[in-house]
């Protein structure tokens, strides 16, 4: 038992770096390379499992034991993809009207120009998003309480 402990910590020695650095996202070293790109915004597992699929990388791979030049290669499929339509996550643009497939900054900064947009054109969807309220239909009758009123409970008569 003691020695499969050790032989483990030498392993992981072996790997290289515990953190990996992909399109501004740090991932762990130990992660396999199908999790691992899931931490960067915008990845989807469908889409982190095409990236595997179509770049020929072994999903069940460890995140650390890739090359520079792998690196590289995930870098330029991430920021450009060619994967069908239905996988974008953006799709029929506002402004453009072209699909596409927005990851990290990208990906906050559209998302926040929506929700301006829909504020300044006064529309149901941007005054429930200027008052805090739930804008896809959820009831308020007993969640998206107000932050500032103490929850409401069974009260105890003194």
């Amino acid at each position: 038992m003691k020695y499969m402990v050790e032989q483990t910590q030498k392993e992981k020695k072996e790997l290289g770096p515990t953190i990996v650095r992909i399109v501004q996202t740090d991932i762990p070293g130990h992660k396999n390379l199908l999790v691992g790109l899931t931490y960067i915004k915008g990845i989807s597992w469908g889409l982190s499992n095409a990236v595997c699929k179509i770049l020929k990388f072994d999903p069940s791979r460890i995140v650390s034991t890739l090359s520079e030049e792998e690196i590289k290669k995930i870098t330029e499929f991430i920021k450009n993809p060619k994967l069908p339509n239905f996988m974008y996550n953006r799709r029929d643009d506002f402004e453009s009207g072209d699909d596409m497939h927005l990851i990290t900054n990208d990906l906050d900064m559209k998302k926040e120009f929506d929700i301006r947009r829909l504020k300044k054109i006064r529309s149901y969807r941007g005054l429930r998003h200027a008052f805090g309220h739930p804008t896809r239909g959820q009831r308020t009758r007993s969640n998206f309480r107000a932050k500032k009123r103490a929850a409401v409970g069974v009260k105890k008569n003194k």
